[in-house]
């Protein structure tokens, strides 16, 4: 009895260790050869620098620059969640309510009822670096004005940015925040 336990301790060990590593290479096998940017983290630059991820929504307040979706984890990828409230909660409802007034007083120039429902809303991850080109659209009058820019430049700027469905099919059109921004302060120059 003895010896049989002892087997099937040692046969387990053995598939958890091989089925372990079978499945990580597997992951990164496939990563390499099928994954965006084989399998790396794209990465956002500016003058050499890096200054982001591509995939992870970061804070912009100023503004001169585009803000993405609130953050219910204030932006940290250790902490990524959403709030758990429902759309029902008091708590909750008072946050997008100081949402939309900050949203407002950024953009007198909007109606309440103006305010893109994703800019007073934090994703499920918190962390969702992408807006819809109607949320980018009630911002260019702001960032236009902070920079300078003629509003149709800025327009511009956010098309070539806009990102379509894959294969115009799947997914919606969308504007990574990040690349946006940093088109902008390249433009700048």
């Amino acid at each position: 009895m003895k010896s049989i336990v002892w087997k099937s301790i040692k046969i387990t060990l053995v598939f958890c260790v091989f089925f372990s590593l079978c499945y990580i290479f597997v992951l990164w096998a496939f990563a390499k050869v099928a994954g965006p940017g084989n399998g790396n983290a794209e990465v956002v630059t500016l003058d050499g620098k890096v200054v982001g991820a591509a995939n992870v929504g970061q804070k912009f307040t100023k503004d001169i620059y585009f803000w993405g979706r609130p953050s219910a984890a204030d932006y940290t990828a250790d902490a990524s969640a959403g709030s758990n409230k429902g759309p029902t909660n008091p708590e909750y409802l008072e946050e997008v309510e100081v949402r939309i007034d900050t949203f407002l007083v950024h953009h007198p120039y909007l109606k309440r009822n103006e305010v893109p429902a994703e800019m007073v809303t934090a994703s499920g991850s918190g962390l969702d670096p992408h807006i819809t080109p109607q949320s980018a659209e009630v911002q260019i009058k702001r960032v236009a004005k902070a920079r300078g820019m003629q509003e149709d430049k800025v327009r511009k700027i956010v098309e070539e940015n806009t990102e379509a469905p894959l294969l115009g099919l799947f997914g919606t059109a969308k504007v990574n925040v990040l690349k946006l921004n940093v088109a902008l302060d390249q433009q700048n120059k």
